[in-house]
């Protein structure tokens, strides 16, 4: 298993460093992440949590799954992101748990469950990303 961020796999990608996210795992088309919520730096004007951001932890698990399952020389861009939102959080700990369902030779399709420190389900999003090969995978 190959751990992000921890010296053997890719280091946490600016955007997980700047709101906090820690990845967790990350092998064979399954990956998780985690925050923990701060409504200082988190909320939206209602004072709950940011949609943005939950998609932001929920597509960082989503993409790293993928990644772990490309071969040399591949890439891959996200072509549709889909979320459901079904309670807010305030100050907890959310972990993002993605799963490929789907691989073709171009198309892959994840899912990812976002739980809150008692399991119960915040949100499920939905991802489908394009595998990349040559110039197009090239500076990706």
């Amino acid at each position: 298993m190959v751990r992000a961020g921890d010296g053997r796999g890719a280091p946490h990608p600016p955007i997980a460093r700047l709101l906090g996210i820690r990845m967790l795992r990350a092998e064979d088309g399954v990956a998780a992440a985690e925050l923990q919520v701060d409504p200082e730096r988190h909320a939206n004007p209602m004072g709950t949590l940011h949609g943005g951001v939950l998609c932001d932890l929920a597509d960082l698990a989503m993409g790293t799954a993928v990644g772990s399952i490309l071969e040399r020389g591949e890439s891959f861009t996200t072509l549709e992101l889909k979320s459901n939102f079904f309670k807010p959080v305030w100050n907890q700990l959310l972990t993002a748990n993605a799963r490929i369902v789907k691989r073709t030779r171009t198309i892959c399709y994840i899912e990812c469950n976002v739980v809150d420190d008692k399991q119960s389900l915040v949100a499920r999003l939905a991802s489908t990303c394009m595998i990349l090969r040559g110039d197009m995978a090239a500076g990706r």
